[in-house]
């Protein structure tokens, strides 16, 4: 007796792209609303590029970490102009998070350590108050530490956990 061959409706690896492309953005997008980037993008979704004077950093190299431990690994890029911080991430997970623009007086610096570490913690958004702590060098390179407002000499120490 002969087995028959099996056929399906779908070729298996068109089917399997279909799957994994979709488990993937399905990740990005829940990832999008757990660090509460999505929130921001209700306000905050760029409409134009950085202007002025500007510098970048990131995304390689650079970890942003997000509420409820969450992190960002070498996938974002901050730039800092003259009128506001411009976040994007990566191509390959847009899906869920659009370039964002916050313009500083929507953001609230202060500092925090971790372990050995110190960091420098964005709370953004006047309404949304969502923390994003970045490491200090890049707060540095990026010229955040540069907007402490006149009369502080230093920024406060966060108690809040990340």
């Amino acid at each position: 007796m002969q087995a028959s061959p099996i056929y399906l409706p779908i070729p298996f690896p068109l089917f399997a792209t279909i799957l994994f492309t979709t488990a993937w953005a399905l990740i990005c997008l829940l990832t999008s609303v757990w660090s509460r980037w999505h929130s921001l993008s209700r306000r905050f979704r760029a409409q134009s590029e950085p202007y002025g004077e500007t510098r970048t950093a990131g995304p390689l190299l650079l970890t942003v970490y997000t509420r409820f431990l969450g992190h960002y690994s070498g996938s974002v890029r901050l730039t800092a102009s003259e009128d506001a911080l411009y976040l994007a991430v990566l191509f390959l997970i847009r899906v869920g998070h659009p370039p964002l623009c916050i313009p500083w007086n929507e953001i609230k610096l202060s500092r925090t350590k971790r372990f050995w570490r110190r960091y420098v913690v964005l709370t953004l958004g006047e309404q949304e108050q969502i923390p994003m702590r970045i490491p200090e060098r890049m707060a540095r390179k990026l010229g955040i530490l540069n907007r402490i407002p006149e009369g502080a000499n230093s920024l406060p120490d966060s108690t809040s956990t990340l």
